[in-house]
């Protein structure tokens, strides 16, 4: 059985150009909230003018109906956004970086090392769990295939300074099974298949492909979005996240198909 974060809310609609009214964000995690998901990205405490579309995340926080067996986790880029986190009353933060240079000053103006550091004081001040995200972990839009010697030393990083969990992202789907094998080999010996999620982009057709190839090292977390939403606005070319629906197809989850369904007809009406 492997365990689904539902990263619609957050990552899902990150992308989106049309602001999805506050109410429609609400019922969208609401619905997600009743279909057996273990875990929901609901928000980002970003600044409003890097990504509009997640401008109402105290709004969010605040009006969501909170099933006790879900676990609601939230974006946060630095101390600033874990002040709003705790007052959001969030379970979890997760805190972004990348294995590509390039992407990471194009993403957050900063470098790698400059986010790590960033993230010391906001991973010490947070009473929840933390997750370190690492995009671009096999492709960089701007710098071509990434050597997992990189990806193991960001990994590496996050997990000394406190990190809880790492999501390991192909952000513009472009990772094959074999190189998802390769870099896993790498990454799990720093970080244990229990610390470790999948986050894969279907882009070219191979999410799922890719996600087969992570189960047989003994991954089970797998990061994904009802109706397959999203796409990172700094990375050109990056599509939609693996489907939820597509991940309780191949796989044995707690997740309730016709309830997920139900789910995506709220928020797919509202995405232009």
């Amino acid at each position: 059985m492997i365990r689904i974060v539902e990263v619609g809310p957050r990552d899902g609609l990150q992308n989106i150009k049309p602001l999805v009214p506050t109410d429609i964000k609400v019922a969208f995690i609401d619905a997600l909230s009743k279909t057996g998901l273990e875990e929901i990205e609901i928000t980002s405490f970003v600044s409003p003018k890097w990504v509009p579309q997640l401008a109402d995340a105290e709004e969010v926080c605040e009006q969501i109906d909170r099933n006790p067996s879900v676990t609601y986790m939230a974006l946060v880029p630095n101390e600033k956004g874990l002040e709003r986190a705790i007052a959001g009353r969030v379970d979890k933060i997760a805190v972004f970086t990348a294995a590509s240079e390039t992407f990471s000053e194009r993403n957050v103006s900063a470098s790698i090392a400059q986010t790590i550091e960033r993230f010391k004081p906001v991973i010490a001040g947070s009473p929840v769990p933390v997750r370190g995200y690492v995009s671009t972990a096999f492709y960089c839009p701007y710098e071509g295939k990434i050597d997992p010697s990189k990806v193991a030393d960001v990994i590496a990083q996050l997990l000394d300074i406190g990190c809880d969990e790492i999501s390991i992202g192909d952000t513009i789907g472009r990772a094959q099974p074999d190189e998802v094998r390769t870099l896993l080999e790498l990454s799990l010996t720093l970080c244990g298949v229990d610390q470790t999620a999948m986050h894969f982009h279907d882009t070219f057709g191979n999410a799922i492909g890719n996600a087969r190839a992570s189960y047989e090292m003994g991954i089970r977390v797998f990061d994904s979005s009802t109706s397959g939403i999203g796409g990172c606005p700094f990375a050109p070319g990056a599509q939609g996240n693996i489907s939820t629906e597509a991940l309780i197809t191949d796989f044995e989850t707690t997740v309730d198909p016709g309830k997920i369904a139900e789910a995506g007809a709220i928020i797919v009406p509202y995405l232009g």
